[in-house]
């Protein structure tokens, strides 16, 4: 493709939908649009250094690609001063996919890490208006997924959830310029108010004010946000299909079939044409799926070099991707199970977390 086919590609990031008329997301694009710098080294040495662990396994092979101002958070925070961490979810499914799972591993690691508070929203108000959901039922899959997310491991003492129709904090994001929104979102003269008026409503989480049973008299607090674009190699993963991801409540067998039938291969045409020419990597599903969730980097590159070469087939590795994602989900299973209604009650309740920052 040469570079005037290349630049009319068309991609369309929002949180609606991910799509590219290339098949691919063309990140660097991605991050000139939004206004964001790139993860470099020096930056996941600093997160080591002030944090005194090792960087995560996303930090480390790029998986959260790029930031805005997070310099500036560190900044504050090797000064001395602390910030809170905001993140969300959009309850449209009965149960999580790892898709979903990533940016709440993250962020309990940044959780764990800085030893900082964390906010998460449940945005059920907006899966009722978009889903064309029942507020009943929209409130019972927030419930349900706020399961999925305390499984996770955050800490308690550190940790409000809260859904929308129960509670929306502050005025400070209802004043956000139009201009903003549709800066930031998007928006055209045919998208409707609904759209429109949801976006404050995201935004005032990041408003400490908007808490003010967690950060009276701290209205000058730093909001930190991991989120993620949510897509797969072709663009926004579908709830709906429950063949475009492993999902947390699949079990070994699924999960096994689904990598074996669904997860496209790189893999040569035949095992001697694999011998001679290897894998290729680039377009490989189970490579990319064990740089995600395969803790080793050492494994990992033997992997990459082994079935880049040819040495090793398709076959091992999706038996090894098997291995990893399943004892994965079995874990979260064993978490979910252990977490009642009376500990999401206590995550949700508006109450002071006095050893927030400790």
């Amino acid at each position: 493709m040469d570079k005037k086919e290349e630049n009319t590609e068309e991609q369309v990031v929002n949180p609606w939908e991910v799509s590219s008329s290339g098949g691919k997301i063309d990140y660097d694009k991605l991050i000139d649009k939004f206004g964001c710098q790139r993860f470099d080294q020096s930056l996941v040495d600093r997160v080591q250094r002030l944090t005194g662990r090792p960087p995560h396994v996303f930090l480390r092979r790029g998986v959260f690609f790029a930031h805005r101002d997070f310099n500036e958070i560190l900044d504050a925070y090797e000064r001395g001063e602390k910030f809170y961490l905001y993140t969300g979810r959009g309850p449209s499914s009965e149960a999580l996919h790892l898709g979903h799972l990533i940016p709440f591993m993250f962020t309990k690691y940044l959780q764990d890490a800085f030893k900082v508070p964390l906010v998460i929203q449940l945005t059920d108000d907006e899966k009722c208006m978009w889903k064309n959901l029942s507020v009943e039922e929209s409130q019972r899959l927030a419930r349900e997924n706020a399961k999925d997310i305390i499984a996770c491991g955050f800490d308690i003492t550190k940790t409000f959830i809260f859904s929308d129709f129960d509670y929306v904090g502050g005025l400070d994001g209802l004043f956000m310029k139009f201009q903003w929104v549709v800066g930031i979102f998007g928006f055209t003269g045919e998208d409707h108010i609904g759209k429109v008026s949801f976006p404050p409503v995201q935004a005032v989480p990041s408003f400490p004010s908007s808490f003010p049973h967690l950060f009276s008299g701290k209205d000058n607090l730093r909001c930190l946000i991991p989120c993620a674009i949510d897509q797969g190699e072709n663009g926004k993963m579908s709830a709906s299909d429950p063949n475009s991801a492993i999902y947390v409540t699949d079990s070994g067998k699924v999960i096994k079939n689904k990598i074996n039938k669904y997860a496209f291969s790189g893999g040569r045409e035949s095992v001697e044409l694999h011998r001679k020419l290897g894998a290729n990597l680039e377009v490989d599903i189970p490579v990319k799926y064990l740089s995600f969730f395969l803790e080793d980097d050492a494994e990992l590159e033997h992997i990459k070099k082994e079935y880049g070469a040819g040495c090793m087939l398709t076959g091992e590795v999706k038996q090894r991707l098997t291995q990893v994602l399943t004892e994965l989900v079995e874990r979260h299973q064993t978490a979910r199970s252990a977490v009642t209604d009376e500990m999401v009650d206590a995550f949700m309740s508006v109450r002071p977390l006095p050893n927030m920052f400790n």
